[in-house]
């Protein structure tokens, strides 16, 4: 234990490596404070939605109650729908600061809605926002490069190799202390914030060793990287410029290829495009007979075919038809579109197989629930809850029924992860 102490007492002397511990320490805080603070706003805005929600129905009521009129009522009413933040989702916020999390949803055409947002793959490591993913996958290998490159070679340099490896306990037993202390030391800077983070946020306590050890993984890899490139007996400057430069190929240079070669591998056109053809569906039903809208609506939706024709006046059956049928003319669109994103997903993660930095920031969205695999299920979720608000409208619409104030609160209502 005497050892260790003095160790200990040796490595607080060298300024580079304390400075470096300490920073790397105040860098995990902030980001993981950084973190939370946005996953607090994100739960903020979510709770708000009731009250806001009260007020707009009220709004909207006020004028349909004069009317009665469903396709009033279907038309200026928004209905919320949200995906709030797990637990863990301060440590990796992914793509929840680059898609909606809170979407507002009318019975018209729904892709027009989805897709007015990109939505944007960030699965390969490339910066992004400052949050604990970042500074565990980009800034703390630098860190441990520091405390590793010089770590025999320093000693060498000094003169003092030859007698430290003379001494009676000295030799592998010494490096091996060094190397395990060091070691902890850089892992606690990670570990320690991120457990009170972790319990501070109500995280499940496997989840929390998990994300601990592949934190402890990733460090090890770089450490061990370290070690490796010491044994070529260079001298202090050459190792920490070799090292650099692996740095730099892994976690920047082969990750960005990476996802310039996986989008041209498989090209997958914007979302924006998607509601573009969808809105030019839509506006389309006005220069075509309304007959032949709702022939096409009548064949897929059969249901509703012995609905009372339509006048000459205007009827918002035929709106709401005209915009189902939007959404199912762009449906082919759709599906090519989620099939690139996943293909796309699935060819980055393979790419965490032989790239550390890559596989270590999909693991934490993953584990997050902040990565493309949770927006698409949310997108599930905002689709199944649109279908249930079409028939509750249609319900009223194609049987000619009046809508009063009871039948806001008759509308359905978005539950998260039951639709």
């Amino acid at each position: 234990m005497r050892l260790w102490m003095f160790e200990l007492r040796l490595l607080l002397r060298a300024r580079l490596a304390v400075i470096a511990l300490a920073l790397l320490g105040v860098l995990t805080v902030a980001a993981l404070g950084t973190g939370m603070a946005e996953v607090s706003r994100q739960r903020a805005q979510i709770a708000a939605i009731p009250e806001a929600q009260a007020e707009d129905i009220a709004a909207v009521a006020d004028y349909v109650v004069r009317t009665e009129d469903a396709g009033s009522a279907a038309y200026y009413s928004f209905h919320p729908t949200w995906d709030a933040p797990s637990p863990l989702a301060f440590a990796a916020l992914g793509m929840r600061d680059v898609s909606p999390f809170i979407l507002r949803v009318r019975a018209l055409g729904l892709e027009a809605q989805v897709y007015d947002g990109d939505v944007f793959n960030p699965e390969l490591a490339l910066p992004g926002r400052f949050d604990f993913a970042f500074v565990l996958v980009f800034l703390a290998p630098l860190f441990a490069l520091v405390l590793f490159h010089d770590l025999t070679s320093s000693e060498r340099e000094a003169g003092r190799l030859r007698t430290l490896e003379a001494l009676p306990v000295g030799g592998r037993r010494l490096w091996r202390r060094r190397v395990l202390l060091r070691f902890a030391l850089l892992f606690a800077m990670i570990a320690v914030p991120f457990a009170a983070a972790a319990a501070l946020s109500a995280v499940p306590i496997a989840t929390t060793f998990a994300v601990i050890g592949i934190a402890g993984a990733y460090l090890l890899f770089w450490t061990l990287l370290a070690l490796l490139v010491a044994r070529l007996r260079w001298s202090s400057v050459a190792n920490a410029a070799t090292l650099a430069a692996v740095w730099i190929v892994l976690v920047l240079v082969l990750p960005t290829l990476a996802h310039v070669v996986i989008n041209r591998a498989v090209p997958v056109n914007q979302g924006a495009e998607i509601a573009l053809a969808q809105r030019e569906m839509v506006n389309r039903a006005w220069d075509i007979p309304r007959e032949d809208t709702m022939r096409r609506f009548y064949a897929n939706h059969p249901r509703w075919a012995d609905s009372p024709p339509l006048t000459h006046e205007f009827h918002y059956k035929w709106y709401l038809a005209f915009h189902q049928n939007g959404d199912e003319s762009v449906a082919p669109l759709v599906q090519k579109y989620r099939a690139g994103l996943e293909r796309r997903a699935a060819l980055a993660e393979s790419l965490g197989w032989v790239l550390p930095s890559v596989g270590v920031q999909a693991l934490l969205t993953r584990m997050a629930d902040t990565d493309l695999e949770a927006q698409l299920a949310y997108q599930d979720r905002i689709r199944a809850y649109h279908a249930r608000l079409r028939e509750f409208y249609y319900g009223y619409l194609f049987r000619d029924l009046p809508f009063g104030r009871a039948d806001f609160d008759r509308a359905p209502k978005f539950e998260e992860g039951n639709q």
